[in-house]
């Protein structure tokens, strides 16, 4: 804590000096709460927060909201110095770890939304931040406006958390909802949400799913009390998905979602006898009944259920981006900050108390809805079906469609050139084993191609 931070006069109003790191669409709004709210917020935190600067690379650089000019600088070292508590909201790797790094080594507590670093280099900082009795807050990383974060680090804190899922993107469930609403095309509806401004000119963080699995990983880290990086994260994104696939789904009274899964697992025996628990992570396109809860997000909101042996099922909703809503998760987490260093109390221990292991995908038990386009004939049926039951998978539906010439009898549609299309959704089964069934699905004669492959959830 900086010498002139004021909490050290007895009896005058404690002073916390704050350094902006980023002034783009939420470091505006927060620089704008921060000087419009600021008596309210010294009530709320116990110590007045005053803005020392914003760093930013362009100084002269036209911005939404309108702000006192000299607040602005391109010394982001200089001030970080200075500070009592630092907001990174740069984004990206670097220089933001360096900031954040320098301000906590300082003794400086530092808020951020950088869900990319926290995700790449969490463990570091945590590290730091314990290390300098500083805390390291970070609300706005997952999902926007959404209290998602505390609840998960704080509130079920005294629970055992077993699965957390949910929309953390609100780009892909855009997309997924536009192409469910108008049954147009991905490539079509990616453009609609550039032209909104949903999705960046760049959009492969997004599409992707990297941006997903970065949340989800910190997600994970919280939820079960281990170190969990990207690395670990399974991705798939949603380029694949096809207005076919999102007409199949409609057809079964289902939706397609991108989600994140968190989720703890009995992984086997234990040296000691007792069962092996691991945490595995996951983000891919998800076919849900239209009857569950995550269904029902629509446009570029986002939601996330959380599973606990006591509470129970926990679902959080709200919007997952956007400058003011961002900004009053951050702004959440630097008044929770503020009075835990106007009050001299320790700071808040990290994450990780556990070393539980990553597992694969081969350990995970979930539901495929499998497409196929197949010869029309006679006998394709339980060929395929044979598949299936040598990997022990078990269907639980099967519906078929026919593109071959109209008017013409089943027995003469093959000699025709006919086609049909075969979707199965089966009962849950290991990961290992349905990748096995595909893949020797793909080999028989009969069988033209594979045209999806998506995991169901909620059945």
């Amino acid at each position: 804590m900086t010498e002139t931070s004021g909490l050290e006069a007895p009896g005058a109003e404690k002073v916390l000096k704050v350094a902006l790191l980023g002034g783009g669409t939420v470091g505006s709004q927060v620089a704008r709460i921060l000087l419009e709210d600021a008596d309210a917020l010294a009530a709320r935190a116990g110590a007045r927060l005053v803005l020392t600067g914003i760093a930013v690379r362009n100084v002269d650089a036209p911005r939404d909201v309108e702000l006192p000019r000299e607040l602005y600088t391109t010394d982001a070292e200089k001030l970080v110095a200075g500070a009592d508590l630092v907001i990174e909201l740069m984004g990206g790797i670097e220089p933001a770890r360096t900031h954040i790094l320098a301000a906590l080594k300082n003794g400086a507590s530092v808020v951020t939304g950088n869900k990319a670093l926290l995700a790449q280099d969490g463990a570091a900082l945590f590290d730091a931040a314990s290390a300098n009795n500083a805390d390291l807050n970070f609300e706005a990383a997952v999902a926007g406006a959404i209290p998602i974060i505390r609840p998960i680090r704080e509130s079920l804190s005294g629970d055992r958390i077993t699965r957390v899922l949910g929309i953390v993107n609100g780009t892909t469930n855009f997309i997924l909802d536009a192409m469910d609403t108008t049954g147009a095309q991905f490539a079509d509806v990616l453009a609609e949400a550039q032209r909104l401004g949903y999705a960046e000119a760049d959009p492969t963080a997004d599409v992707e799913g990297l941006d997903a699995a970065a949340k989800a990983a910190i997600l994970a880290s919280l939820a079960f009390h281990t170190r969990v990086s990207l690395e670990d994260v399974r991705c798939e994104g949603i380029t694949k998905v096809t207005a076919d696939d999102i007409a199949a789904a409609q057809d079964a009274g289902m939706t397609i979602k991108l989600l994140a899964i968190a989720e703890l697992i009995t992984a086997g025996d234990g040296a000691d006898g007792t069962a092996a628990e691991g945490v595995s992570v996951r983000v891919h396109p998800t076919l849900l009944p239209r009857k569950h809860p995550l269904a029902a997000v629509h446009g570029a909101f986002n939601a996330v259920f959380v599973e606990a042996d006591n509470a129970g099922s926990l679902m959080f909703y709200g919007a997952g981006a956007g400058g003011a809503p961002t900004a009053s998760a951050i702004m959440g987490d630097v008044v929770s900050t503020a009075r835990r260093i106007a009050a001299g109390a320790p700071g808040a221990p990290g994450a990780a108390t556990r070393a539980l292991p990553i597992l694969g995908l081969d350990a995970v038990t979930t539901s495929y809805s499998i497409g196929l386009e197949v010869a029309d004939q006679p006998g394709v049926l339980s060929r395929v079906a044979a598949v299936f039951a040598e990997h022990g998978v078990s269907i639980e539906t099967m519906r078929q469609t026919v593109d071959g010439a109209p008017g013409l009898a089943a027995a003469d549609r093959w000699s025709a050139g006919g086609r049909a299309e075969l979707r199965f959704v089966t009962h849950p089964a290991s990961e290992a084993a349905l990748a096995a069934t595909v893949a020797d699905i793909k080999n028989l004669d009969v069988v033209e191609s594979v045209t999806s492959v998506l995991r169901v959830e909620g059945v």
